[in-house]
């Protein structure tokens, strides 16, 4: 007879579920408010999520380094904080951007803040596991949730592009579970030091198997991450959603599915299984380079920001594939510099929409729309050239420091060719960005009175872009500080 298994709340050690639970009753709290009291105004559901997210700021950043939880399937090591961090900060920055328009009527249903914290929330069960299962659990939440808030903007084209992301992450979520199978076959366990100890101890010797749960797991990653061939979604799903949201979505999702593919293929890359690294180097310079070559020819400035998040992804995962410590902090610093100036610029998308597409049939933000901006509104145009200087990583703006990181990390870990390449994209991709700049300054303005700016630049919208634009300038300052915190997160975590 089997003897029951005694477990105490001690052994269980709960406080590592705290952030994710904060963020979970705060939706759920939200909801009973809109049972209790019907029609209240959208400010308070933006200050109760504000709320719940510094609430939950504060129990992460409160967390133990190196503790585990929860029939150990929780994993607090520096990796789940500062990602975690990076999350909660994006969505502080995200909410307000409810309170900037009474036309797009999503954010005056509670729904949509319950959603957005039930997302997070999953994101954050993403990244504070080392657990196969529960990162899945982490996925599907926070997949789920987007899906109803990128439909919720209720156009056609957020309803293709709520449709097209539903479908490629189904497929998605099917290549990552035929990973997890296969890894679990290999080694018996789903927990990811287990399967490195089992696959080590056994000499990697079902390599060929191997090599199919890998080839599974980097296609689900690969979706979510936008890298070529798996990418194809991400212009079409960008340009349906809300500028504000896909701004969101090109660094959230994202750093979450960076740390997934740090937690998976590091393991194989630190135990040196060369084909894991050489499949890694193709990837990260197709998606790269092609992602740019895309972004040469677009019309319009938001489906040009889709593709350059997607260089910017192959970037990133480049320091994934070096698997050093440097490269790791690397990593972190890029897309904290990255938040700020990306999220920023997806926000001024939204001072310059119009109802009326009277720029172009096909396209929302055309580049014609934005010439001569520096006449009709100059400290817009100003900002939004910081953005697009930063984006492109001319010196000394902040992604600059970010992209000169990598490529050390690069170049230390002999990555000399791959260092090169990162080189000619950065200088490729400064054409398309300074493209924008050269219509906002050079150009005449184009059927614009200036009222569709005056109209849609209101005072939170104003705040938040003023602030990212200020996070962005004065990151330039904060980079060595900023780099060795991370550099003491990483290391605490092995990486």
């Amino acid at each position: 007879m089997l003897e029951p298994i005694s477990v105490s709340l001690e052994t269980l050690n709960l406080s590592t579920l705290a952030p994710m639970l904060i963020a979970i009753v705060g939706g759920l709290g939200i909801l009973v408010v809109d049972l209790i009291k019907k029609d209240l105004d959208k400010t308070l559901y933006v200050m109760l999520s504000i709320l719940v997210l510094f609430v939950d700021l504060g129990a992460v950043i409160g967390q133990q380094v190196g503790d585990r939880g929860f029939f150990d399937v929780m994993l607090i090591d520096g990796l789940a904080v500062i990602s975690q961090v990076v999350i909660l900060v994006a969505s502080m920055l995200f909410v307000p951007l409810a309170l900037t328009s009474k036309r797009f009527h999503e954010f005056s249903y509670p729904e949509f803040f319950a959603l957005f914290l039930f997302m997070v929330a999953g994101f954050q069960f993403m990244v504070a596991s080392d657990n196969l299962i529960l990162i899945f659990v982490g996925l599907e939440t926070a997949s789920l949730a987007l899906y109803t808030l990128i439909a919720l903007h209720n156009r056609d084209k957020a309803f293709e592009a709520a449709i097209k992301y539903f479908v490629m992450g189904a497929l998605a979520a099917g290549f990552y579970v035929m990973g997890a199978m296969i890894f679990y076959a290999l080694s018996g366990s789903v927990e990811l030091y287990k399967i490195a100890e089992v696959l080590k101890a056994g000499g990697y010797a079902n390599m060929t198997i191997l090599l199919v749960g890998v080839a599974f797991m980097m296609a689900a990653l690969g979706f979510k991450l936008s890298m070529v061939p798996f990418h194809t979604w991400t212009p079409d799903v960008y340009e349906g959603a809300s500028a504000s949201l896909a701004g969101y979505m090109s660094v959230v999702p994202k750093i979450a599915g960076f740390v997934v593919a740090m937690r998976i293929f590091g393991f194989l890359i630190q135990a040196d299984v060369v084909w894991v690294r050489d499949i890694l180097y193709a990837a990260v310079v197709i998606t790269m380079t092609l992602a740019n070559i895309m972004a040469l020819v677009q019309h319009d400035v938001k489906r040009m920001l889709a593709f350059s998040s997607i260089s910017h992804a192959g970037f990133v995962m480049a320091a994934i594939m070096i698997g050093t410590t440097q490269a790791n902090s690397a990593l972190f610093l890029y897309w904290i510099l990255f938040l700020f100036t990306n999220l920023g610029a997806f926000a001024m998308l939204w001072v310059s929409r119009h109802k009326a597409s009277i720029w172009h049939e096909r396209y929302d933000h055309p580049y014609e729309k934005f010439s001569g901006m520096i006449s009709i509104m100059p400290v817009g145009a100003v900002i939004m050239a910081l953005f697009m200087l930063s984006l492109a990583g001319v010196p000394p703006f902040s992604l600059f420091w970010g992209k000169l990181y990598v490529m050390s990390a690069a170049v230390n870990a002999d990555y000399i060719g791959l260092a090169i390449i990162m080189a000619i994209n950065s200088a490729i991709s400064a054409y398309y960005y300074l493209k924008l700049i050269v219509y906002m300054f050079l150009r005449a303005p184009e059927q614009n009175d200036g009222t569709v700016y005056v109209q849609n630049a209101s005072k939170p919208l104003q705040t938040i872009i003023g602030f990212s634009a200020f996070l962005t300038v004065f990151a330039i300052f904060a980079v060595d500080p900023m780099l060795q915190m991370i550099t003491a997160y990483v290391q605490a975590s092995g990486f």
